[in-house]
């Protein structure tokens, strides 16, 4: 198994790139190729003392930036590190690919490099957002915008296989994110979307309000991707507004750090629980092979599990699975668009 990594990805690349991969090649004796400028890698590697033996390096002239516009992956800049990784994974050279570079740019690479499982109208971008007892998948966080109908019942079986293969939910729930639980509630794609999903070979348990998705009242949530990462940033906001009011509260004076002493542990524990360095990446479902979007400003731990997540995702077989499910869904939400 060869997982290729976009080394020119992210805020912190190429530094936090290479000790993610150094630490997953360690630990899950899988094959990483890092795809960059090899002179830069080689001497950052060199700079920070870092052991780079068991690595493989492709060699990339130049970087898609955030900047840049999306195409320019599949035009301009073809011999970039995000374009030449891609092409390595749709030629068999790699089993799937990690880059926190622009998510644009990642989904017109994918989607015209890797390209898509037959049958698949768009890739959705799948985030695992953490809820009280266990994660729960958001999809779409951001790759499309604007989505018909029979979209989002795709969007829920790929969902829906995604938790079941790799995260080994036993009948995961698929719900539709709503502003109300009642099935006359949304617009009319959600009207639609919710009359799709009766017929749908998912366990639908109907609309779901966002103030719910915490608590576990859905393994998979399906919307859009303008509301889908809106839900997503208000996420990760009131994470970073608990864990500041944490601090604050735990250190106005001696009484309250020695309770931030004793609680220390659950202390940690929720901050790992609210920490997206956890989950790695958000996998792009409806690809013909594994890709994986980490965050921009991930470090060498979320690069880590992000090489974890693929590492798992190839082994679930879940890519077989979602086309053979696509397969056998009506004709009339099968056909290539776009």
């Amino acid at each position: 198994m060869n997982i290729v990594m976009d080394a020119f990805g992210g805020d912190n690349a190429p530094l936090e790139v290479i000790k993610g991969a150094i630490d997953a090649h360690n630990e899950f004796k899988v094959d990483i190729t890092l795809v960059g400028d090899e002179e830069k890698i080689r001497k950052c590697a060199e700079e920070n003392r870092l052991d780079i033996a068991g690595l493989n390096i492709r060699h990339a002239e130049t970087v898609v930036e955030i900047c840049d516009d999306p195409k320019s992956v599949i035009k301009s800049k073809k011999n970039s590190s995000m374009a030449i990784g891609l092409q390595m994974v749709a030629d068999g050279e790699g089993d799937a690919f990690v880059s926190a570079g622009s998510t644009a740019a990642l989904l017109v690479g994918a989607t015209f490099i890797v390209k898509r499982i037959k049958g698949v109208k768009r890739p959705a971008l799948a985030t695992l957002l953490p809820t009280v007892d266990k994660p729960s998948m958001l999809l779409d966080s951001g790759a499309n915008a604007e989505c018909r109908p029979e979209i989002l019942v795709q969007f829920g079986v790929m969902g829906s296989i995604y938790m079941s293969r790799v995260m080994k939910m036993k009948d995961p729930k698929v719900a539709l994110a709503n502003i109300g639980a009642e099935e006359s509630k949304g617009r009319p794609v959600e009207l639609e979307a919710y009359q799709q999903f009766k017929e749908a070979p998912v366990n639908f348990s109907g609309n779901i309000e966002a103030r719910y998705i915490p608590f576990d009242e859905a393994d998979v949530v399906v919307t859009d991707g303008f509301c889908g990462n809106l839900i997503l940033k208000t996420y990760e906001g009131m994470g970073k507004f608990f864990a500041k009011e944490l601090k604050d509260m735990f250190s106005k004076s001696a009484k309250t750090k020695l309770a931030a002493a004793i609680m220390m542990g659950a202390i940690k524990d929720f901050k790992k629980k609210l920490d997206y360095s956890e989950y790695g990446g958000a996998p792009l479902l409806g690809t013909r092979k594994a890709v994986i979007k980490a965050h921009g400003s991930s470090n060498a731990r979320a690069f880590y599990n992000a090489v974890r997540q693929a590492k798992l995702f190839i082994e679930s077989n879940a890519i077989n699975e979602i086309s053979e499910a696509l397969a056998q869904m009506k004709p009339a939400a099968l056909s290539d668009e776009e």
